[in-house]
């Protein structure tokens, strides 16, 4: 009953026709807007997707912004069935996943869409180990992200020194502090009263994210460099996904690759990256473009985060060195390696 009373109030009737004529109905849970691009250009898209491909037995329906649970908990909603299918950012929860975590260290993805495809590819060889309570559908990530904040200058590690900063995951958290700043954590839907209560002077984001959780108005002032990204998933309960016939379970499998991780990505990274142009035209923002010298002093401040990666991952059981080689290389096969 409290799925269908939510069903009403978000709207959702058209995927609610669909899932009440189908054999399986799942729960997709999500806690971005759902005029957030990643629900029209990427989750509907691949939910019409799985219910075409099946004969129309598979329905999947949409639950957005926080309706089921919160940003933090998702992973853990779908491994007890609170939810079929959750979309889960790991560097909510610090520590827990590890090796996934490489994918948040700067300078390392260069763009949205070769980035998942190469991600999610990297990962599946560790899923099982580091995500053992759930399936793993597919990784994607965001098109490059920075810091934005309510005044300037934001052009050199120095410049982040005493601020508040609301990082986008855990490995950006130790960064800001390692920089003599202070982090304070909260999902993204959490950002503009964070900011315009003045609890955070900066905030990690990509750039039309800004628009979407409407902090344009609150932060005018950005590190103009493609600085990092964030990961997430789509994991599913295993006991959904295991019960499911073989045919079903064949069009679930189909639907979980990299290929389709890297259509996941596609047309959030390119509204993403539309957002810097759209705040040029606005003409109220400054930009502060990073030299060459002002370049390296970044990478400079975040060279330790791939020892410290490494130092998790081998704890985790992995063979870090090579993993992360292997990283380097498939990020390079999809054209997503930073040059």
């Amino acid at each position: 009953m409290k799925l269908k009373a939510l069903l009403a109030s978000a709207g959702l009737a058209a995927f609610a026709a669909t899932a009440q004529a189908a054999e399986v109905e799942l729960t997709l849970s999500h806690w971005v807007p759902a005029t957030h691009m990643l629900q029209p250009g990427g989750m509907e898209p691949w939910a019409k997707s799985i219910g075409e491909a099946s004969g129309g037995r598979i329905a999947i329906t949409i639950y957005p912004a926080s309706q089921l649970g919160a940003a933090p908990d998702h992973y853990d909603m779908a491994r007890d069935g609170i939810v079929d299918i959750g979309f889960i950012n790991p560097g909510y929860q610090p520590g827990r996943f590890p090796i996934i975590a490489a994918g948040e260290i700067p300078f390392l993805v260069a763009n949205a869409k070769g980035g998942s495809r190469a991600l999610d590819e990297w990962y599946r060889q560790y899923a099982t180990r580091e995500m053992k309570d759930v399936y793993t559908c597919m990784v994607i990530v965001h098109d490059p992200g920075t810091l934005h904040g309510t005044k300037g200058p934001i052009q050199v590690p120095a410049d982040l020194k005493g601020k508040n900063i609301r990082p986008a995951h855990a490995t950006m958290a130790r960064l800001v502090n390692s920089l003599g700043a202070a982090s304070v954590q909260v999902p993204a839907g959490e950002m503009r009263e964070l900011i315009s209560k003045g609890a955070a002077d900066m905030t990690a984001s990509p750039w039309n994210s800004i628009y979407t959780f409407g902090l344009q108005d609150v932060t005018k002032h950005h590190l103009d460099l493609p600085f990092y990204v964030t990961t997430f998933a789509f994991v599913m309960n295993k006991a959904k996904i295991d019960g499911l016939s073989p045919a079903d379970r064949k069009v679930m499998d189909d639907h979980c690759t990299p290929e389709w991780a890297e259509k996941m990505a596609t047309r959030w990274a390119d509204a993403e990256a539309a957002g810097r142009q759209k705040m040029i035209d606005a003409g109220n923002h400054t930009f502060y473009k990073p030299t060459p010298d002002d370049v390296n002093l970044w990478k400079r401040a975040t060279a330790t985060l791939q020892g410290e990666w490494e130092a998790a991952a081998t704890e985790a059981g992995v063979d870090a060195k090579a993993a992360w080689a292997n990283l380097g290389e498939t990020l390079k096969k999809y054209g997503a390696d930073v040059k």
